[in-house]
């Protein structure tokens, strides 16, 4: 039986530049047009952040509200999944978006280290934000940063917090928080599992040199793929890649090489129990 591989793509983030890679998509335009490619070429999820007209990260409403629109007209059937992550706002600020119901929203269930700061996600902003994701019918992505993250998402589950069977997205390779290592990765999925069942889709998500391994890792092991210009901006040590939509591509010839067929937006949604036709935005 096959076992179609969604792949989302992670198109902007909140710190590539143009000075990194000139392909990363900044402008709302910008984040469309690369989308639309990377949807060409096999992704299905569009992972999504917006910035302010001089780069910078915002959590501003408006401006998610025209991506989502230009994404939904360019990319019929594609996943929105909306980024509540703490780079781009502070407090209630970062679910400022969520009455906009994009398909699915990342929702970090608590805190860690990053490079240079602690990525903080306090009980009770998590607690509004499961909320919020249930009022306006969203799925969240449990985005787990560490082991302790799956736990939190089996516990939300059990309470009611996440509606549906949780779908988690491990994050490896973050400076000061959980390295690249293929025991823990495993184990990951092994808990997965045990809480949630064999067949829980789960997703995988490396950082920089780190992603093309991560990208493996959960293709070979049954798991979804993340690639995009957030993570990482580069092909290899000598080359930028040149779009989101070239990383797409790698990822869909690790689908061809270990027989696993690439989802079609179809495929991704009854996966994700989705409804099949994205609904269109808030008013």
């Amino acid at each position: 039986m096959s076992n179609p591989c969604i792949i989302c793509v992670a198109i902007t983030g909140s710190l590539p530049g143009k000075s990194d890679n000139p392909a990363v998509p900044v402008t709302v335009s910008e984040q469309v047009e690369s989308t639309h490619e990377a949807f060409e070429a096999g992704a299905t999820i569009v992972h999504a952040h917006v910035r302010q007209d001089d780069g910078r990260p915002t959590s501003d409403p408006d401006r998610f509200a025209q991506l989502l629109e230009g994404v939904r007209k360019h990319c019929p059937g594609m996943i929105v999944q909306l980024s509540t992550g703490g780079r781009s706002g502070a407090g209630r600020e970062r679910g400022g978006m969520l009455p906009l119901a994009p398909d699915m929203a990342s929702l970090a269930v608590g805190s860690n280290n990053f490079p240079t700061r602690v990525y903080e996600n306090s009980p009770e902003l998590v607690d509004w934000l499961a909320a919020e994701m249930i009022r306006y019918r969203i799925k969240p992505e449990v985005e787990a940063f560490d082991l302790s993250h799956i736990h939190k998402a089996k516990e939300m589950w059990a309470r009611g917090q996440i509606q549906g069977r949780p779908y988690v997205q491990f994050v490896m390779g973050v400076k000061n928080a959980m390295p690249v290592d293929r025991d823990v990765f495993d184990y990951y999925v092994r808990t997965v599992q045990r809480f949630f069942g064999l067949d829980a889709p789960w997703c995988a998500a490396g950082i920089g040199p780190n992603q093309i391994v991560l990208n493996e890792w959960a293709v070979s092991a049954g798991g979804h793929a993340r690639t995009g210009l957030e993570d990482n901006i580069r092909l290899d040590r000598e080359n930028l890649a040149p779009s989101n939509a070239a990383l797409v591509r790698r990822v869909v010839e690790l689908c061809d090489r270990y027989e696993r067929p690439v989802a079609s937006w179809q495929q991704a949604r009854a996966i994700l129990n989705l409804p099949q036709k994205a609904e269109a935005p808030a008013a």
